[in-house]
């Protein structure tokens, strides 16, 4: 809000009817637009209401949240209600349409379209882009919007160009940003990562012509206004007319990733039904509130088999756990003089994580992906060896127990004829295992893969090629592998749950044949950071379940123990490092 000369004083008056208000100077007052649009009675006792002038896009969004508000009080007063029939054969999404729907995609579209801004949460596979462009095509046929532009990871562009060519007869002029200039787009798609940069040229774009944004893995934006991706989809959306999120994780860390998304979707109301909701702390009952709110297509509605998930507790060798101890010891120096800092406690995690696999991890190699050399036969440990010496000649001393376990893993695998994909946050570990798993004829992706294609065709279609390594933060997703493989190890986890459920995904979605068992195994050093990780992940996974009404999270979360064969902080991931941390 900025004032004419001569009204600073009233506008500092009025800012104290605001908590959220900011004054960067005296004629300007910041508010958080989730609070300015629920006190908007504030404003009626402006002396001067003929002086009064609105942005087009916040007057526009102020007579929206009216009616959003009756749309969302209509729904929530309505708890437990059942969702649409499945079989919508008067489903109008106009004459251009030509995809196939499945009775799922149907329902979840009609439910949309009744809710005028929407979320769709359903899982990774149940065609949550084939749903949201559906929406935005019976919008257009109506008349209701023109434009959409897309915020999508840079791994589902291809999907949102494959649907629009398949499902449209004639498709959408769609380009990838920065091609907003071009005379004439009917969608544009642009990344997280070019966003914070491009919000006044998109939010231009946006405004020209009646709008639908829709953000895609939306979970991104879970930070909401403290984060960059979720501060430039806040300040885009008013300039829409129309807004869906997408996401199969909504949730990953609790109630603030919701209340994020449901504020993007409702601007002063989402927040507000969210905290709601769950302030009672009874999440079933929260579950049957928020559920009139979104759409969510479970995997026991797709008829999926369940994934048999299994820890494999691993033993530390005696010089692995000396020096997994002493590492520990240095960090909780660290840890405690950058207890605030968020950022450094992050290193600290990655440090300790890399030290539960391999303390040689932690000591710098020639080059950022050098492999680790494990020797056959180790060598003898010299009785006065300093810390660092000991980090760095460790594979020469001992093969990490870990990647012992994968080896037998996969060995084990491929006897039977099936591909396993291993997982691990760390791109050495994967060059480690591409030279250790040779026999195997492994394909490895990671950030620094230049023809990752390539690489993920040769895992498809060699019969020879058994093994693909790979870390989440890369193929974790937009990509279907569960026609090629149905066994998956992680070496390794961060606290970042839905990159974990996302990455399970690959291999368990949609299109599973009958009868198929997939397996996960996740290898946890006994004492170490990792089972800090696995308590975290499971109450994550759990909340998620509920709150979703979704027992397969629940039962994904309450995995079993198996004897071995051979990234998103929270303050209380933050807690729980610190006890273990302390209990060494």
């Amino acid at each position: 809000m900025v004032a004419e000369p001569g009204f600073e004083a009233e506008l500092r008056e009025l800012s104290l009817r605001f908590a959220t208000a900011r004054h960067p100077v005296s004629s300007v007052v910041d508010v958080d637009l989730d609070e300015l649009l629920t006190t908007l009675v504030a404003l009626a006792g402006w002396s001067d209401p003929a002086g009064v002038s609105w942005d087009d896009d916040l007057a526009r969004l102020a007579s929206d949240v009216t009616v959003d508000a009756q749309v969302v009080h209509d729904h929530l007063q309505q708890p437990g209600t059942p969702d649409l029939a499945l079989k919508r054969p008067d489903l109008d999404i106009g004459p251009n349409w030509v995809g196939d729907l499945t009775p799922f995609q149907q329902r979840d579209i009609a439910k949309l379209m009744s809710l005028r801004h929407g979320a769709n949460f359903s899982v990774p596979g149940a065609g949550k882009t084939r749903v949201g462009l559906a929406v935005f095509e019976a919008l257009r046929a109506k008349g209701n919007v023109e434009r959409l532009l897309i915020v999508a990871p840079k791994s589902a562009r291809e999907a949102w160009h494959y649907e629009n060519t398949e499902c449209l007869e004639k498709p959408l002029r769609m380009a990838d940003y920065p091609a907003v200039a071009s005379a004439g787009l009917d969608a544009v798609i642009v990344n997280y990562e070019r966003l914070p940069n491009s919000v006044n040229e998109l939010g231009q774009w946006l405004s020209a012509r009646s709008s639908m944004l829709i953000l895609d893995e939306a979970h991104r934006m879970k930070l909401g206004a403290d984060g960059a991706y979720g501060a430039a989809c806040l300040a885009l959306g008013p300039r829409s007319r129309h807004r869906l999120a997408l996401t199969g994780t909504p949730a990953p860390n609790g109630v603030r990733d919701l209340e994020s998304i449901f504020g993007f979707v409702w601007p002063g109301q989402g927040r507000r039904a969210v905290t709601t909701a769950v302030a009672g702390g009874n999440l079933t009952q929260a579950s049957r509130i928020l559920k009139p709110l979104y759409t969510r297509t479970t995997k026991h509605e797709l008829g999926l088999p369940a994934v048999t998930t299994t820890l494999v507790p691993v033993e530390m060798p005696p010089l692995h756990r000396e020096i997994y101890d002493a590492l520990v010891g240095q960090m909780s120096v660290r840890a405690a003089a950058e207890a605030g800092d968020f950022a450094a406690l992050g290193r600290v995690i990655m440090y300790l994580l890399m030290a539960a696999t391999s303390p040689a991890l932690l000591a710098a190699g020639a080059t950022r992906y050098e492999p680790l050399a494990y020797r056959v036969d180790p060598l003898v440990v010299a009785q006065d060896a300093a810390l660092s010496t000991l980090m760095r000649d460790l594979p020469s001393l001992e093969l990490s127990p870990k990647l012992r376990e994968v080896l037998a893993q996969v060995r084990e695998n491929a006897s039977l004829g099936r591909k396993t994909l291993v997982w691990s946050t760390f791109i050495r570990n994967l060059t480690t295992l591409d030279r250790l798993l040779k026999p195997f004829n492994p394909a490895i992706v990671h950030g620094g893969t230049e023809d990752r294609e390539a690489q993920i065709a040769r895992f498809r279609s060699d019969p020879d090629c058994m093994v693909l390594l790979s870390n989440p933060a890369t193929l974790g997703e937009g990509i279907s592998l569960h026609h090629e493989c149905h066994d998956a190890i992680y070496i390794d986890r961060d606290f970042a749950a839905g990159r974990y459920l996302q990455s399970v995904d690959r291999i368990h979605r949609l299109g599973l044949a009958p009868g198929t068992e997939t397996r996960v195994k996740i290898l946890v050093s006994k004492g170490s950071i990792d089972e800090v990780v696995a308590q975290r992940l499971e109450l994550k996974l759990d909340f998620m379940g509920t709150v979703l009404d979704d027992p397969a999270l629940t039962e994904l979360a309450q995995v079993a123990d198996e004897p071995p064969l051979g990234e998103g902080l929270s303050a209380e991931d933050l807690n729980q490092l610190m006890a273990h941390i302390d209990a060494h």
